[in-house]
């Protein structure tokens, strides 16, 4: 049963990348709203931009995040463990 929890190490690794990768995606589809509608992304308080375009750009950003995430935290998670069980290879004599 105390494998089934992460070690310390991966938690620390998977939240930096988590935090990472949202701060990016956030970047990355911010620019990419303005490059495609000409507007600066709607912000929480906008009141002049339309119903319909605020929830286009919410979902738009959430399944954005979100593919970023799992396409980020999968990769992390192959590289870590290829690490790890490189570092528990005992050297050959």
């Amino acid at each position: 049963m105390a494998d089934d929890k992460p070690d310390l190490a991966w938690r620390v690794v998977g939240g930096l990348v988590g935090l990472g990768t949202a701060w990016a995606a956030k970047k990355v589809l911010g620019f990419a709203w303005k490059k495609v509608t000409g507007k600066d992304a709607p912000g929480e308080d906008d009141d002049e931009v339309g119903l319909g375009e605020a929830i286009g750009y919410a979902v738009v950003m959430g399944v954005g995040m979100q593919v970023a995430q799992i396409v980020v935290n999968r990769t992390a998670r192959r590289r870590y463990d290829s690490w790890r069980a490189l570092r528990q290879v005992p050297p050959k004599p």
